[in-house]
């Protein structure tokens, strides 16, 4: 039945190649049209999704039907599949899949020469991050492109008029009434920079970032990265695996090793780094009682007080069954009155040496910190620290960088990355305590669709400034956010206060995921996603508003239930918690205002 299936399915893109300039993906669900030559308009049925302006010309002809069918190690579903009809347009290579288009220029330095552009009508809705090489910022709801520019991001550009003009991936628009786009990137090659997105008005423009000069090129990418373009429902978009689906295949030889995990770490109770052996045994007594595989070592290890160095920490963790992560400074970015330690990972030769010497002692992985945007030159860098960490069998978490753009498949010992306006910002400016909630349940459906996203989620005392969402609020945040090493915000003496019920939650809790599904959302305003891990499901919501709201749960592909551990919110100080047991999944959820709820369904 499969072969007559995609006999069927090659005749038709065959047969609508050959007639006029369209195309469509494997299940007919969406549609490529080509008009004059070079712009490409792209509907999903007779909605049209988004229109696409390139620099390619000729005749759109049908190349292929590939499959892409393989494991990752963390993420939002472990066992990938998709499949998509393939097109040549000129010099433009075009994957039409089920759940959207993948796109890119056949040529040496397309990159540099490229002309695409989004058109994005005034009045429709999109959420968009107004570019800064950290990508921390929002994603604020918006019908216009004209918007004033936020101060304080790195590098900003301003139109004629006034307004910001310069855009970070991913974008997410919806051009019709539960009709969803969102537009991002994919596998950044050695000899290729990552780009964004300026501004003309409607026309939204693909530019790359700084590249090498031509004499100091090691070598020049034959194509352009892939241009990603997710097509669908929500539910399609939070659900879909593009982003890894165009990536190369994974590079690491034998992955055994790499383990995602829950961590432990010092920086967000003390807004400060690790050189305190007496805080960093906390932390790791923490690790320990609650059974997290490991802890982070942070920033300032270089300069440990009392006659302490990080090995006596290194020591210590390992002799209390943790698997210590250390951090580095890139030293590409913030250096002059940044922590340290600093250049030790810049020349190939003092990388191998300092990662051979991590190996050696026992450390798991490196978190490295303050890059500086998007060059040519840092896409190497963290490309060359993630082959040798690689060898040397060295986690990875990338800080103060860019986004995911589909490395965690090539290099699968990249877990995470920051990449986020997340709960550290609770120790640097009040703004982020009444936007968390708004913020944490949009974030679902922009930033960590493309890939993990280390957050640093579950915070229930305050830091420099408060947050106002609720407990059940952030422990949901656990399962809601996607990272295969799951920092942990709070100091040890408030996860430890907790019920038994929520420390025995964190205990168990995965890091990484068989299936994810989108049970009910929109941005801004609520998110509720079930996760699979094995024979259980974690179903976590929030409410991103300051209202109370019901919601309708439609959990039917939860089946055998065996055994229910509820967690919500009680709506007192006194006991914030009512957790509860049961064997009945819930229909509705009220969520308080900024609250949430999570429950773990173990399946026969």
């Amino acid at each position: 039945m499969k072969k007559h299936l995609s006999l069927l399915l090659l005749l038709s893109a065959l047969t609508l190649s050959a007639s006029a300039q369209k195309a469509q993906s494997p299940n007919q669900r969406l549609q490529l049209t080509v008009k004059n030559d070079s712009t490409l308009a792209l509907y999903s049925g007779k909605q049209l999704a988004v229109e696409i302006i390139t620099a390619a010309k000729g005749e759109l002809t049908f190349v292929r039907q590939l499959t892409d069918d393989y494991q990752m190690v963390s993420g939002k579903r472990l066992h990938c599949t998709n499949v998509a009809n393939e097109y040549q347009l000129g010099s433009l290579v075009l994957r039409l899949y089920n759940d959207g288009l993948a796109f890119r220029y056949d040529e040496p330095f397309g990159q540099k020469r490229e002309a695409t552009a989004y058109r994005i009508p005034e009045g429709t809705k999109r959420w968009m991050q107004q570019w800064t090489d950290s990508y921390e910022g929002f994603f604020p709801l918006s019908t216009t492109a004209k918007i004033k520019p936020v101060r304080g991001f790195s590098r900003p550009s301003v139109s004629a008029d006034g307004f910001n003009n310069r855009w970070g991936y991913p974008l997410l628009m919806e051009p019709a009434d539960g009709l969803f786009t969102l537009i991002t990137e994919a596998n950044i090659e050695r000899g290729q920079s990552a780009s964004c997105l300026y501004n003309d008005g409607e026309l939204f423009r693909v530019v790359p970032d700084q590249m090498l000069p031509d004499n100091e090129r090691q070598q020049q990418a034959i194509h352009s990265p892939w241009r990603v373009v997710i097509v669908g429902t929500l539910a399609d978009v939070v659900q879909s695996t593009l982003v890894t689906d165009v990536s190369y295949p994974c590079r690491v030889p034998d992955v055994r090793w790499i383990q995602p995990g829950v961590v432990s770490w010092v920086y967000w109770a003390y807004n400060h780094g690790s050189n305190d052996y007496q805080i960093i045994k906390k932390y790791v007594d923490m690790a320990a009682k609650l059974h997290l595989p490991y802890v982070l070592i942070d920033a300032e290890w270089d300069e440990m007080k009392d006659g302490k160095s990080v090995e006596d920490a290194v020591s210590y963790a390992r002799s209390q069954g943790v698997k210590p992560l250390i951090w580095y400074n890139s030293s590409v970015g913030w250096v002059n009155g940044a922590p340290g330690p600093k250049f030790r990972l810049n020349k190939p030769e003092d990388r191998e040496k300092e990662f051979a010497w991590c190996e050696r002692i026992g450390v798991a992985g490196v978190k490295i910190d303050f890059f500086s945007g998007d060059t040519q030159m840092n896409m190497e860098y963290c490309q060359d620290l993630l082959e040798s960490a690689a060898r040397h069998h060295l986690l990875v978490n990338f800080h103060g960088a860019t986004i995911p753009r589909g490395w965690q498949r090539t290099w699968p010992n990249l877990l995470s990355t920051e990449g986020v306006y997340g709960a550290e910002w609770y120790n640097n400016v009040p703004t982020f305590t009444k936007q968390a909630a708004a913020h944490n349940a949009t974030l679902p459906f922009t930033r960590n669709v493309i890939g993990p996203m280390d957050y640093t989620p579950c915070a229930f005392s305050d830091s420099q400034h408060p947050h106002i969402t609720t407990h059940a609020h952030e422990l949901a945040l656990t399962v809601l956010f996607e990272s295969g090493l799951q920092h942990l915000a709070d100091r040890p003496e408030s996860f430890l206060a907790q019920p038994l019920e929520v420390q025995q939650f964190l205990s168990a809790l995965p890091a990484a995921w068989d299936e994810t599904r989108l049970v009910s959302g929109y941005p801004a305003d609520h998110a509720v996603l079930a996760r699979r891990s094995g024979n259980s499901w974690y179903v976590a919501g929030i409410n991103g508003t300051d209202e109370q709201k019901t919601i309708s749960l439609d959990l039917g592909f939860i089946k055998k239930v065996k055994h229910i551990t509820s967690f919500a919110d009680s709506g007192t100080t006194e006991q914030p918690w009512r957790i509860s047991e049961g064997k009945q999944l819930p229909r509705t959820v009220t969520l308080l205002p900024r609250g949430g709820f999570l429950l773990v369904a173990n399946c026969k």
